[in-house]
């Protein structure tokens, strides 16, 4: 159901409210808008009589914005920016559509990356552009329509896919196992423990499922902290201490014998990866395409592409 038409302002209205407040003067607005000053002041009158309250304090020869039009500004704002993001979309790929996808680094490079092509072929009319994320993400503050995203499927406002269970394995420089005696997972607080920062509990979420009574509430010995998986592994590598790691991330490492299991073998996460999108979008066109094609990808059983 369509609004009112009091609460439907018109477009040249409420770019002159969201541009007084962003810009602080009626001169800097009709500059920007290239209009007249008498014709800003015209549309600013015009959208207080339609929607029935005072919106701008006159002052002489300025005007402001009140407290409450203040607000009204911002939420107008994100409006406009999702009006001109549609418009834009909507230009550049008319007959298909486009996704803009926010993704973590490593897990979009090597899960997501090497599979479209086969999506491409399918479906050329669908244009997918990538951003990298670490940080939780805003669908909001920030122009995506959906993200893939590491957690429990369980983000307030939202719809998910799930694409892939994670196991996590401690991995370490062979060089660095050389003066301890690993027996038991506790054993490994004994060595520096590396951290990721996207997940700051992994180390003791893990510990807390090995069955080690002594290793149900520990206290972590301080560890470096990384921001990305690419660096941790290096860290790792080079000798820094153990990192807990996805299998799927460390297996060549593994192999090629840079780095050794320290102790036990892969432990499913407490998270998973999933594709996540904003409830009130979910019939978008191109979201839906690109959702069902990645359905048939998820939890698939072939070797990750390397």
């Amino acid at each position: 159901m369509i609004a009112p038409r009091r609460f439907l302002p018109s477009i040249a209205s409420l770019r002159a409210l969201e541009a007084l407040d962003r810009l602080g003067s009626a001169t800097a607005v009709a500059e920007e808008l290239d209009l007249t000053q008498s014709a800003v002041s015209r549309q600013l009158q015009a959208l207080e009589a339609q929607i029935g309250l005072p919106l701008i304090v006159r002052e002489r020869k300025r005007m402001r914005l009140t407290p409450a039009a203040t607000g009204y500004a911002a939420d107008v704002r994100e409006a406009l920016q999702k009006i001109t993001r549609a418009s834009i979309k909507l230009t550049l790929n008319p007959k298909g559509g486009t996704l803009n996808l926010a993704i973590l680094p490593t897990f979009g490079m090597r899960w997501l990356v090497p599979r479209l092509a086969e999506f491409a072929k399918l479906y050329p009319e669908v244009t997918i552009n990538m951003s990298t994320r670490l940080k939780p993400f805003n669908f909001g503050a920030e122009p995506f329509d959906a993200a893939i995203h590491f957690g429990r499927g369980d983000w307030q406002g939202t719809e998910s896919l799930l694409l892939k269970e994670e196991y996590v394995v401690p991995v370490c420089a062979p060089q660095v196992l050389q003066s301890v005696d690993i027996t038991k997972p506790s054993d490994l607080l004994q060595l520096p423990l590396l951290h990721i920062e996207t997940r700051p509990d992994a180390w003791r979420q893990w510990l807390a499922r090995q069955g080690d009574g002594t290793a149900a509430a520990p206290a972590l010995p301080a560890g470096t902290l990384y921001d990305q998986f690419s660096t941790i592994t290096q860290a790792a590598i080079h000798g820094l201490g153990v990192a807990l790691l996805p299998d799927y991330l460390v297996e060549q490492d593994l192999a090629a014998g840079r780095l050794q299991v320290a102790f036990g073998g892969p432990t499913q996460s407490l998270g998973a990866y999933y594709l996540v999108w904003p409830r009130e979008t979910a019939r978008q066109n191109a979201l839906e395409v690109f959702r069902d094609w990645l359905a048939t990808q998820a939890e698939d059983e072939d070797l990750l592409p390397r």
